[in-house]
């Protein structure tokens, strides 16, 4: 069988870590690669993953990508541009996305559902949200560990992230809020769990015919009881240190499935939350319980080098499933299990 021909869409901190994968992936064949930025138009794929030259060079045209015929694009860029999405599917290329607007279609807005189910019909094409998280932890783990189960009371999954290493002043000041007065937190990133987490649970509600009537976020912070110092910059005494996000999935009013992220920059909290090392933890209650702990065995000051692989590596291997599949939205659910094919 000959290799599925990829296109890398946008080489950011995820993209060009799957650009990689494409590249030296046994049963793939890099295509074409679209970049955002002018400064990337023209340069060889290799020189930005880090390889040698590959002969494909970067492009920002569109139509230039629509033409290679490609099996499948690999979608990443920031924000979702739905015009090119569409553009995409029914011009017969397959889209695998670590964006996360497709995790559980019945969460869509009807309109846009509708749309990008439409462009799949007339290019014969599907599409697939996942990542490490959503995706891997929130519903690849969760259906294997209820698997053994024929009663689930509750599941909760615990998301731990230790960011005291991570050398990125913009996304831990800037993006996620830390560092400022809690007086000065956005209030909305604390709900901001019921979009990104949500439609996992929901998904994986319908796939244990337990469908949630439900969603429910909230969330916590936690300041600095003392001046800290970080890789990223200092935090000052009285400042967001830690936050965690919660959201919960009802069903028959009762609290089904949980996801739970916390976020932490320092150990000494005010209040004290008891904080796991970064990885997850689930917990099943039924008549299989279950306690899984997942710990990423990666030095902190490495986490920033090592961590995107976690997210495209399982996009990667997810191609020849969403090229094989139906067309449509597919899901975790719809497809098999994803199998890597190692070199």
């Amino acid at each position: 069988m000959s290799a599925h021909r990829v296109v890398q869409w946008a080489t950011g901190t995820i993209g060009s870590r799957s650009l990689r994968a494409v590249v030296e992936h046994p049963d793939l064949s890099l295509a074409g690669l679209y970049v955002h930025s002018a400064g990337k138009a023209g340069l060889d794929a290799g020189e930005l993953c880090g390889l040698a030259t590959t002969g494909v060079t970067a492009t920002r045209d569109v139509e230039r990508i629509v033409g290679l015929g490609a099996d499948c694009v690999l979608y990443m860029p920031l924000v979702c541009d739905l015009d090119d999405v569409c553009r995409l599917l029914e011009s017969g290329a397959n889209i695998v996305t670590t964006r996360g607007e497709f995790h559980h279609p019945g969460s869509m807005d009807p309109v846009v559902r509708e749309r990008v189910e439409a462009a799949c019909r007339r290019g014969g094409t599907s599409i697939h949200s996942t990542g490490s998280s959503p995706g891997f932890i929130t519903e690849a783990v969760p259906i294997v560990v209820t698997s053994i189960a024929r009663r689930v009371e509750g599941v909760t999954i615990d998301e731990y992230a230790d960011l005291s290493q991570r050398p990125s002043p913009d996304l831990l000041f800037g993006v996620m809020g830390f560092g400022v007065a809690p007086a000065e937190f956005e209030e909305a990133r604390l709900s901001r769990a019921r979009t990104s987490f949500g439609p996992s649970l929901r998904l994986v509600a319908d796939a244990l015919s337990l469908p949630l009537d439900s969603l429910e976020a909230s969330g916590e912070l936690a300041t600095a009881r003392g001046a800290v110092r970080i890789a990223a910059g200092e935090l000052a005494a009285g400042t967001v240190a830690a936050q965690r996000l919660t959201v919960t999935g009802v069903h028959a009013g009762r609290p089904l499935l949980r996801f739970r992220a916390t976020w932490y920059c320092a150990t000494d909290l005010d209040p004290a939350w008891d904080l796991g090392d970064t990885g997850w933890h689930i917990t099943v209650d039924g008549d299989a319980p279950l306690d899984v702990g997942i710990r990423l065995p990666v030095p902190l000051d490495r986490m920033a080098e090592v961590s995107p692989s976690y997210t495209a590596n399982r996009a990667v291997n997810a191609v020849p499933f969403v090229c094989a599949a139906e067309p449509g939205i597919r899901t975790t659910v719809d497809l098999p299990q994803i199998t890597a094919t190692l070199s």
